[in-house]
C-alpha cells in the first residue's frame, strides 16, 4: 500500500481494551534491549478484534508474528534515523496539533449546538438582506453611524418595500441589498442563521452585527428541506482516446427510445451503461443530498424527478451523457447517520466561539484560576497616554518578579503580562479607555496561556489522544522506511524489476477476448433476423436502419474488442468464430458476431509493468524481514504471552 492517508488509518483505528491479567510492567518480548510492553500488543491487537476473534489460538500467535516484524521495522527506522529527518517532525507535529482539536472542544457545548444544526437543516429559509458595512474593529461614532443607519434602512424596507430600497441604495461597497434564495444551516455566519430561523415568514428582523457590519433579513419563505435521493442511471461516457462508440449522444438516444417502448431500465443499464460500478445493479447509485455529486447537472436532474419509476430525458455533464430514474426520496437523514459530520462542521463554523468560551471556563476551574484578577487594578494604574501612540514602555519600579497565575509548575508574572501589554499597544486606539485595554489583554492572555497549556499536556491528561499519537508517529516512521527500502526500488531499479518479470513472465497474462459485433433486443424475432442478416455479412448501418426506423429503436449494437465476461456477453457464451447462438440475457436476447478470438497470451512487460512491481517489492520485502530477524536479537517472555492468551480467550 503506498498511498499515505490510506497506510496511516489503517495504525490509528482505536478501540477499548481490556487488560485485566495483565499489569502495566508486564513485557511481552524484547527488540534487542528495547521492551515491547504487553498492555500495549493487547491494545493493537483488540484494534483489529475483527480480524481474528473467531479464530483458533494459533491467530494470536500469528499476530504476535506480525507484531514482532511491525517492531522490527521501527527498530532499523531509528537505527537508520529517520525519526531525526526534519520532515519527519514537521509532520508528525502538524498531526498532532491538528488531532489535538478533537479533545479540546466542550463535548456539551457541541452537542447542543448539533442538535441546533439538525433541526435547521430540515428546513430551508428563503430570505434576502440588507448590510451597511463598518468594520469589527471601527471606532464608536462610525459604529454608531452604521447602527443608525441601518435603523433608517429596516424602516424604509418595511414601508416601501425591498425592490424600491435595493435600486436606491445598493452599491456592492458600503450598503448591500441581496436576495439570498434557499439557504440552511452553515450556509451563512452563525449570527446571521441565527436572525434568518429566529425571524417569521413575512417579517424583517431587528438589526444584528456580524463580522461584515449591521443587518436586517427579510424572510420570504420557509419550506421542508429537499432531503435525498436514490437514483438509478444509465451513463455513456464521452468521447475519448479507445472508445468503440464515436458517437454516445446517438447511443443514449437510442437507449431512451427504447425506454419509451416499455423496455426495462434496469435490463438496459446492465446492458449498456458505461458505469461500471453500477451496471451490474441495473444502474442503482446509493442515495445522496444536495452539494454531495460532483455534477450540478446530474443533481438537478435527479431531484427534479417527482414520482418514483418516472425517468429523465438524456442530459450532459463533465463525464458524458445520462438517463436517470428515480427510485427513493428520502427527507434529511437521521440524526444519528450524520452527527459526526455536523459535528466537525460545528467545530469549523462561527458557532465556535461559544464552544470557545465554555472551554475556557473549565479550563480555569481545572487549574484553579481565579475569575478575579487583582494585578488589574496595578496594570491600569501605571498606563499612560504613551500606550495610544506605541511608545509605552514598563515603568523602572515594575513588580516584575510578582506571581500572576500559575499553570502546573509554571508560575507567570507581572513580566509575562507587562511584556504582553507591550507588544499589542498598537492595537488600541485613544478611544479605548485603560480599563478596557488592560481587561482586554489579561482575558486574551490568559486564554491563550490556558490554550497552550492544556495542550502542551494533552497525553498526560488524555490516554486515547497519547496512543493515537503513538501509533500516528510509528506509522508514520515505518512509511518512511518502507518508501526507502521497497517501493522506491520497485520505481527507479528498473533492471532488476525487468529481470523479475523476465524469471516471472507466465504470472502475467490476458484473459480470452474477441474481436466482435453483439446485437441485443428484447425481441427474439428481431434478433433471429439480426442473426440471419450478420450471417450475409450485410454491412451494420443497413442492419439498425432495417429495424430502427419511425423513431423506434429494436436492436443495439456493441462493438470492438471485448474481454471474456464482458458486461454485453453472457456467462455461456461460446467463444469461436462467425455467428453466435442466440442466447437469452438480461431481460432480453442477443446474437454476437465473433470476427476474431484472442487466446489468452502473455503480457508485455509495458504491459504488465504495475503487477510486476508489486510482486517484486512483495519478494523484495519478504527478504529484507529475513535480513531484520538476523540483525536483531527478539526474545518473548511465553509466561506473559500465555496470560496474554487467557485473557484475550476471557473476553
Amino acid at each position: 500500500m503506498k498511498l499515505k492517508s490510506v497506510f496511516m488509518l489503517l495504525l490509528l483505528t482505536v478501540s477499548v481494551v481490556g487488560t485485566a491479567q495483565i499489569t502495566s510492567d508486564d513485557i511481552l518480548f524484547s527488540v534487542d534491549d528495547s521492551p515491547v510492553y504487553a498492555s500495549e500488543f493487547l491494545r493493537v491487537y483488540n484494534k483489529n478484534l475483527d480480524l481474528v476473534k473467531d479464530e483458533s489460538q494459533k491467530d494470536v500467535d500469528a499476530y504476535l508474528q506480525l507484531f514482532i516484524n511491525y517492531k522490527l521495522k521501527l527498530a532499523e527506522a531509528k537505527a537508520l534515523k529517520l525519526d531525526e529527518k526534519p520532515a519527519y517532525k514537521k509532520e508528525l507535529l502538524s498531526y498532532r496539533n491538528q488531532l489535538a482539536q478533537n479533545y479540546l472542544v466542550d463535548n456539551a457545548v457541541t452537542e447542543e449546538l448539533v442538535e441546533e444544526a439538525y433541526t435547521r437543516l430540515k428546513t430551508d429559509v428563503k430570505a434576502r438582506h440588507i448590510l451597511v458595512k463598518v468594520d469589527a474593529n471601527a471606532a464608536p461614532k462610525d459604529t454608531l453611524a452604521a447602527y443608525m443607519e441601518i435603523v433608517k434602512l429596516r424602516n424604509r424596507l418595511i414601508g416601501e418595500g425591498f425592490d424600491k430600497v435595493q435600486k436606491d441604495v445598493h452599491d456592492g461597497k458600503e450598503i448591500f441589498a441581496e436576495d439570498l434564495g434557499y439557504f440552511s444551516a452553515f450556509k451563512m455566519v452563525y449570527s446571521f442563521e441565527n436572525a434568518a430561523y429566529n425571524t417569521q415568514v413575512g417579517d424583517v428582523s431587528q438589526p444584528f452585527r456580524t463580522r461584515f457590519g449591521y443587518h436586517v433579513v427579510q424572510v420570504l419563505d420557509k419550506r421542508p428541506s429537499r432531503g435525498t435521493v436514490k437514483v438509478a442511471h444509465i451513463m455513456i461516457v464521452k468521447n475519448a482516446k479507445g472508445d468503440t462508440i464515436s458517437q454516445p449522444e446517438v447511443r443514449i438516444n437510442e437507449i431512451y427510445k427504447k425506454l419509451t417502448q416499455g423496455e426495462s431500465f434496469e435490463s438496459l443499464a446492465k446492458q449498456f451503461s458505461e458505469d461500471k460500478n453500477s451496471a451490474n445493479e441495473g444502474g442503482e447509485l446509493a442515495p445522496f443530498s444536495m452539494g454531495q455529486i460532483s455534477s450540478s447537472e446530474f443533481e438537478t436532474e435527479a431531484f427534479n424527478l417527482v414520482l418514483v419509476d418516472q425517468y429523465s430525458k438524456p442530459f450532459k455533464t463533465d463525464f458524458g451523457w445520462h438517463i436517470v430514474k428515480l427510485l427513493e426520496k428520502k427527507p434529511v437523514p437521521p440524526f444519528s447517520e450524520i452527527k459526526e459530520e455536523l459535528e466537525d462542521k460545528v467545530k469549523k463554523d462561527s458557532r465556535s466561539e461559544r464552544i470557545d468560551e465554555s472551554r475556557i471556563q473549565k479550563l480555569k476551574m481545572a487549574y484553579n484560576i481565579a475569575e478575579e484578577q487583582p494585578a488589574i487594578p496595578y496594570f491600569i494604574k501605571i498606563l499612560n497616554k504613551t500606550y495610544y501612540t506605541n511608545t509605552w514602555e514598563l515603568p523602572s519600579k515594575f513588580k516584575a518578579e510578582t506571581e500572576l497565575f500559575q499553570l502546573g509548575e509554571h508560575v507567570y508574572t507581572y513580566k509575562d503580562f507587562g511584556d504582553y501589554m507591550v507588544k499589542r499597544q498598537n492595537l488600541f486606539s485613544d478611544k479605548v479607555s485603560f480599563e478596557k485595554i488592560v481587561e482586554i489583554n489579561y482575558n486574551t492572555f490568559l486564554e491563550k496561556e490556558l490554550k497552550s497549556y492544556q495542550e502542551a499536556n494533552l497525553e498526560n491528561e488524555n490516554s486515547e489522544f497519547a496512543n493515537i499519537v503513538g501509533e500516528y508517529r510509528d506509522g508514520l516512521l515505518l512509511f518512511d522506511l518502507m518508501e526507502t527500502e521497497i517501493w522506491n526500488a520497485g520505481n527507479t531499479d528498473t533492471v532488476a524489476v525487468q529481470e523479475y518479470y523476465e524469471t516471472h513472465k507466465e504470472n502475467y497474462s490476458w484473459n480470452m477476448r474477441v474481436d466482435a459485433i453483439v446485437g441485443a433486443s428484447v425481441d427474439r424475432k428481431v434478433i433471429k433476423k439480426t442473426a440471419r442478416l450478420l450471417k450475409k455479412d450485410v454491412p451494420l448501418e443497413d442492419i439498425k436502419a432495417k429495424f430502427n426506423v419511425n423513431d423506434e429503436i429494436h436492436v443495439i449494437f456493441t462493438t470492438g474488442i471485448l474481454e471474456k465476461n464482458h458486461q454485453s456477453l453472457p456467462e455461456n457464451f461460446e467463444y469461436k468464430t462467425g455467428v453466435s447462438s442466440i442466447y437469452e440475457f438480461n431481460d432480453g436476447y442477443i446474437v454476437a458476431k465473433v470476427k476474431q478470438v484472442l487466446p489468452k497470451t502473455l503480457k508485455s512487460f509495458e504491459e504488465a509493468k504495475g503487477s510486476v512491481i508489486n510482486d517484486f517489492q512483495t519478494e523484495k520485502e519478504d527478504l529484507w524481514m529475513q535480513e531484520l530477524h538476523a540483525k536483531y536479537t527478539v526474545t518473548v517472555d511465553e509466561s506473559v504471552l500465555t496470560k496474554i492468551r487467557n485473557d484475550i480467550n476471557n473476553q
